[in-house]
């Protein structure tokens, strides 16, 4: 062998352990990469927001997948985990679903009753009351007499909503009872059904305010706030702001 045979066999072999080095090295940074990001698993992102309280549906998730050390321990792992269940706060489009974003639809408790009454969709929140919520429910009632005034109650606090139903038309008769024509006029107006779970008190003075008031209107309770009202702002007349 001379010696252009000779440089050719070291080149070759150097070029060979150079290959074999590359490859190493290639297979050092894969299990680098690998250690650090480990295999795929799947999760579920918003693909819309959603507003509190509004029952959730498979439609409103895409499927992804992220790598398994980067996914939350409590996040959703199958759209099973949300059957029955409804958004706790409101859920921003693009955010990964966590199970503590979401919590079980309302249900009865011991000694509650359910009662669904229709609240003018003029005199209720408008698209804002959905089920989980709670309400204050307000009666107006029209004097009896010369001597008495209109007055304003709040019936009840913090009731529960357990279920919205469909903007319906409806007759409503005017209430008032004082004989004024006008009152006892029929009118067109729409209305939604809304169920509430109360307790046997509550549920009377919620039928009794939907029979003889004037309105019933709700007023929305900030989420996670149950303050009560005081005693003496129950009962508003316009002759206590004189």
């Amino acid at each position: 062998m001379n010696s252009r045979q000779r440089r050719g066999v070291i080149l070759l072999a150097v070029s060979a352990l150079c290959a074999i080095a590359a490859f190493a090295g290639v297979l050092a940074v894969i299990r680098n990469v690998n250690s650090k990001v480990g295999p795929e698993v799947t999760a579920y992102r918003l693909k819309q927001n959603v507003a509190p309280y509004k029952e959730l549906t498979s439609a409103q998730f895409e499927k992804v997948e992220m790598p398994k050390r980067w996914r939350p321990s409590t996040a959703v792992r199958s759209l099973d985990q949300i059957r029955g269940k409804i958004a706790v706060t409101h859920l921003e489009k693009g955010s990964l679903l966590q199970s503590d974003m979401i919590v079980d639809r309302p249900r009865l408790k011991a000694g509650q009753q359910e009662i669904a009454i229709m609240i003018d969709a003029e005199t209720g929140v408008a698209g804002k009351i959905a089920p989980g919520a709670k309400v204050n429910i307000y009666a107006t009632f029209k004097a009896q007499n010369q001597k008495e005034h209109d007055q304003s109650k709040l019936i009840v606090e913090n009731a529960q909503v357990l279920a919205v139903g469909k903007l319906t038309p409806i007759d409503q008769q005017g209430a008032g009872g004082s004989g004024n024509s006008a009152d006892a006029a029929r009118r067109a107006s729409e209305a939604v059904p809304i169920t509430f779970a109360l307790d046997t008190k509550d549920a009377q003075r919620v039928a009794y305010a939907e029979s003889f008031a004037t309105h019933v209107r709700l007023a929305l309770v900030a989420p996670g706030s149950d303050a009560t009202v005081a005693p003496a702002d129950r009962t508003y007349t316009l002759d206590g702001d004189k």
